[in-house]
């Protein structure tokens, strides 16, 4: 259980972490798969097991040695690196994004690998899911998102549906929906309450409640869809998450310029990609942050024992 937490911990570091999908973590680790059927498994008769008081089959039945150390993990990894992560992000973003786009490639060889055979309709189906996310993620962030409880219930089904998604990161969704800074925001202030045993403003805790709420309302809904194609059509479903992994890494080109460097929010600045300096030392320092990325993944793989190279 001790190393579930830590799985966990993984997991929602990666979660608070644009481009990074905690999902992508999950399967690296070799717990995707069994996550996935545990949170699919609410139904009718999970219910009818919790009236008879069955709390046995019901633990059995949500995988509850799995799912509580596992959550556990991810609420501290969330509130432990939130602020890291935003930092490095402001301060160190050229190196940062080096390091995540090489997470990701290495991620994509990964997932790449569990597709049993590659044929002429899955390369397509990849092809086509690579396009859609590389004009997903270049789309401009929100200027003007509505504010308010509702919108926050919205972008936190939006985000989970996303995060429990290899290769598609919840925290870039949340960045493209305008709401990843207020977020942010919510985490520090959860933290600081909590360190001078305070309650938050009575405003942000029904924000952060409707948020919540669309967390567990889009991971139920959509992880019993998930868990039909993983089942059903394996081979293709891997071969579309590859793709939005190739996709998604137009996200995470680290050599960018500052066009709004008088804006503060993370959310609300604009960046234009550039080609790498070459002749520059800090280029090279850069490329390999992608490399250390890239390889550690393949480490961490290699110490899975290569569970992830299994559909």
């Amino acid at each position: 259980m001790l190393l579930h937490v830590f799985r966990g911990f993984l997991m929602g570091g990666a979660d608070v972490i644009p481009g990074v999908s905690g999902g992508t973590v999950a399967l690296i680790l070799g717990i995707y798969k069994r996550l996935v059927k545990a949170v699919s498994s609410v139904d009718a008769k999970l219910f009818k097991r919790a009236l008879q008081l069955n709390w046995r089959a019901v633990v059995f039945q949500l995988d509850l040695t799995l799912v509580v150390p596992l959550a556990v993990g991810i609420v501290v990894g969330a509130f432990a690196l939130a602020g890291v992560i935003e930092w490095l992000l402001t301060e160190k973003r050229q190196d940062t994004f080096a390091a995540f786009f090489g997470l990701i490639a290495g991620s994509t060889i990964l997932v790449g690998r569990m597709v049993p055979k590659w044929d002429g309709v899955r390369i397509a189906a990849a092809a086509v899911a690579a396009v859609a996310a590389f004009v997903l993620v270049g789309l401009d962030t929100l200027q003007n998102p509505p504010g308010g409880p509702l919108y926050l219930f919205v972008c936190g089904a939006i985000a989970i549906t996303a995060m429990i998604l290899p290769g598609i990161s919840g925290s870039y969704m949340l960045l493209v929906l305008g709401a990843y800074d207020r977020i942010l925001e919510m985490v520090h202030v959860v933290k600081d309450a909590l360190k001078s045993v305070s309650l938050p403003p009575t405003a942000m805790l029904v924000e952060l409640a409707a948020f919540a709420g669309g967390l567990v309302i889009g991971i139920l809904s959509f992880s019993k869809l998930l868990k039909w194609l993983l089942e059903k059509k394996t081979a293709t479903t891997l071969a579309v998450l590859t793709g939005l992994m190739v996709g998604s890494l137009r996200r995470l080109w680290p050599f960018q310029t500052d066009l709004t460097p008088e804006i503060e929010k993370l959310s609300f600045k604009r960046y234009a990609f550039e080609l790498p300096d070459f002749a520059a030392g800090t280029t090279w320092m850069t490329l390999g942050w992608a490399v250390a990325g890239f390889v550690f993944v393949l480490a961490l793989e290699r110490l899975a024992g290569g569970r992830t190279a299994k559909p």
